[in-house]
């Protein structure tokens, strides 16, 4: 250690090995950290009977010094060993460990074998996007410096239910030439942060990045008709502590998570917040037939749920199943999560088929996981959010019912199916109301609070908006597997034509329905989440499911902002609209006119005893403007979904107020308050397939009290 008085280094050498100067290391500092004179190595495993540390030159294959963990090194299960002289910009690090092999008991330690530090703060090999990393099956790691500038950091403090996530894959968004970004920054976190601008125009505050932890795109890379298939998505994870390097706009020997640290300081100095997908239910090293990569060959019995007979439970549907609640499971989780918090600053964690998380040791529910209440209470993790995709591949569904301790969200997978099936026109009028109510049926205000729900309509996995009406049947014939992967149940509708058309009644109607989605997105209780490229109509031409389209099918292509140039103003101004009004959000002080805070109606005031065949719904809100209590603040929402137009009544306000038409999704813009449309009387007329939304004002005559 170094005195602080006299600068000294006090740690000294005990023995040398292998011609290197070493001594007993740090043992509760997982993974490699730069010290004074040298670098503090600390590893663990239950079952390994000897470790050695392998050093590498930079790009090699073959380490130039293997050192062994002398057995008085070891305390318990953990390995610890300082090496001094050496310097972190001229190694790469790699384990070896030997241990008993017994498949059936799920040992399988196998001493050839170059492992991955799990607590690896940075992956290399990995820069190049599409390059093969594994050269010779070897995975290595080098030490980071911990020395970027914060300067006088700070977070945006947005209660949950102001939040609007606006979810993106990091490549995707700039990595078409029609992003407007030069070669270097597109596909990078460079070229995100140089979109901030654009991002704050359109209003959003939040932005959930799909995977960025270290991820191996070419683990699966196919030829199909000419074309490279890639793991574009990264939902198979190599390193929890790593950033993706290929994400990076330039080499960061020795900084790795520079540019990505930058990228979240900006987007915080201007409001909007970072949330990281993280994949912590299987990792990439697969089922019996995968390689290894860190875990199988640290204690694979340990971290990966066996069968009794040693195989891998398949909870993830892709090969593996990390075993969360295990202690040492969650101690890794905890300190990870813990690490990107504090090194990272990120604002929350959207978590990957969480219901995983909840999953005992031999894959059974558990009421109380212990995993789930530690982050859940967890001080470093206090002011987070938490989110979960409340279901998993093992057939586990838990929206609604996901263990929270009133701390952890979820995604409402229940509202993107009602909203969209009653949209489209063939769902029930009652659940698509509650969903835009806030979903009281799943989440108690006492026990789960107002904040538990995120609705969306549409994310990554799935159609993006325009092309849920444009296609009424998926159509993944690029991905290879003869359109036999995807969802089949899309509720979706094409409008009357089957993908690409020039019919401008078609187009005029795609257009309504997708100004009609982002409306009642935007006005239900709960924090909207869509995304990105749904604000000017970006298609994935029918592919629901392109996890391995490393191309337009999944990129942003930029020029649909100007051919759908109002559609983003549409978006854009719902999305200001719904900042301006608590009401939306959440309760404010009660109105002068007595009316509840939220009501439903049919075609007459709160008359909402909905059929089967209901195709009406209206939705107010009422309370005062937090900014201006002495105002009241009264928004209805009319949805017809019948291809018909309709007459309807709202709430009597004629004493006081009229009904000014702030949305009407028939109009070619949708956002029509500056035509300053007032409603004599509270009867007006919906066109066919239309949302339309009103806001009270006051009357300038004699009948106003």
């Amino acid at each position: 250690m170094t005195n602080l008085k006299t600068g000294k280094n006090h740690m000294i050498p005990l023995d040398n090995t292998q011609g290197f100067d070493i001594r007993p290391g740090m043992y509760e500092m997982n993974g490699a950290t730069a010290i004074p004179g040298g670098v503090n190595f600390t590893i663990h495993s239950n079952n390994a009977t000897s470790c050695e540390l392998l050093l590498f030159h930079r790009t090699e294959t073959e380490p130039y010094a293997i050192i062994e963990f002398p057995e008085k090194y070891k305390i318990g299960n953990v390995y610890s060993m300082i090496v001094f002289g050496l310097d972190i910009e001229e190694f790469e690090y790699a384990y070896r460990m030997d241990g008993p092999y017994n498949p059936r008991k799920g040992l399988i330690f196998d001493k050839t074998k170059y492992l991955l530090d799990p607590y690896a703060k940075a992956v290399t090999g990995q820069s190049v996007w599409g390059d093969p990393v594994r050269k010779n099956n070897v995975y290595k790691a080098r030490v980071v410096r911990n020395d970027f500038d914060w300067e006088n950091f700070h977070k945006p403090v947005i209660p949950m239910e102001d939040l609007i996530i606006y979810e993106l894959h990091v490549r995707g968004f700039t990595k078409d030439e029609s992003s407007g970004l030069c070669e270097d920054e597109r596909g990078t976190f460079e070229g995100l942060r140089k979109k901030i601008p654009y991002l704050k125009e359109l209003g959003v505050n939040a932005v959930e990045l799909m995977p960025i932890f270290e991820f191996d795109e070419t683990r699966d890379r196919r030829e199909v008709n000419g074309n490279t298939l890639l793991d574009y998505w990264g939902y198979n994870p190599i390193s929890f502590f790593a950033p993706n390097t290929s994400y990076t706009s330039k080499i960061e020997y020795n900084r790795e998570g520079n540019e990505l640290k930058q990228l979240i300081k900006e987007l915080n100095e201007n409001g909007i917040e970072v949330i990281l997908d993280v994949v912590f239910n299987h990792t990439a090293e697969g089922n019996e037939l995968g390689p290894y990569i860190s875990f199988k060959g640290l204690d694979n019995n340990i971290y990966y749920m066996l069968t009794p007979d040693g195989y891998y439970y398949n909870f993830s549907g892709c090969g593996n199943t990390l075993n969360c609640n295990h202690p040492i499971v969650q101690s890794m989780i905890l300190e990870c999560l813990r690490y990107w918090v504090i090194n990272y600053r990120v604002n929350g964690f959207r978590f990957d088929l969480a219901t995983i998380l909840g999953r005992n040791e031999d894959g059974s529910p558990m009421n109380k996981p212990p995993l789930l209440q530690s982050l859940a209470f967890d001080p470093i993790l206090g002011r987070v959010r938490l989110i979960a995709e409340a279901w998993d591949a093992g057939g586990l569904y838990q929206v609604g019912s996901f263990p929270s301790w009133n701390r952890w969200s979820e995604w409402n997978g229940r509202y993107r199916d009602d909203i969209r099936a009653f949209l489209k026109g063939t769902g029930g009028a009652y659940l698509a109301s509650n969903r835009i109510t806030g979903s009281t049926d799943l989440y108690d205000e006492i026990y789960r609070g107002s904040n538990a729900s995120v609705n969306f309509i549409t994310c990554h996995d799935g159609f993006t908006l325009y092309d849920l009406y444009s296609y009424n049947y998926k159509h993944n014939e690029a991905n290879g597997w003869n359109n036999t992967d995807g969802t089949n149940d899309n509720l979706s509708w094409n409008c009357g034509v089957e993908g690409e058309t020039d019919n401008p009644e078609v187009l005029d109607l795609r257009r309504r329905m997708v100004m009609n989605a982002c409306t009642v997105l935007m006005v239900s209780r709960g924090i909207p989440m869509f995304f990105a490229g749904d604000e000017f109509c970006n298609t994935s031409f029918g592919n629901n499911n392109a996890y391995c389209q490393d191309n337009i099918i999944s990129w942003l292509d930029w020029k649909n902002l100007d051919k759908h140039k109002n559609v983003f103003n549409f978006f854009k101004r719902v999305i200001k609209y719904r900042k301006d009004h608590s009401i939306l959000r959440r309760n404010t002080k009660v109105c002068s006119l007595g009316f509840p805070s939220i009501s439903t109606h049919g075609k007459k005031p709160f008359e909402n005893q909905y059929s089967g065949d209901t195709k009406f719904i209206g939705v107010m809100y009422a309370g005062r403007h937090e900014q201006n209590e002495t105002e009241d603040d009264i928004i209805y929402i009319a949805i017809n979904t019948f291809w018909e137009r309709d007459t309807f009544t709202m709430p009597d306000i004629s004493f006081k107020y009229k009904w000014k038409v702030i949305i009407d999704t028939m109009d070619e813009e949708g956002y029509i308050e500056d035509k300053n449309v007032i409603i004599e009387g509270n009867n007006a007329i919906i066109g066919p397939r239309t949302v339309m939304v009103f806001k009270n004002v006051e009357r300038d005559d004699e009948y106003r009290y």
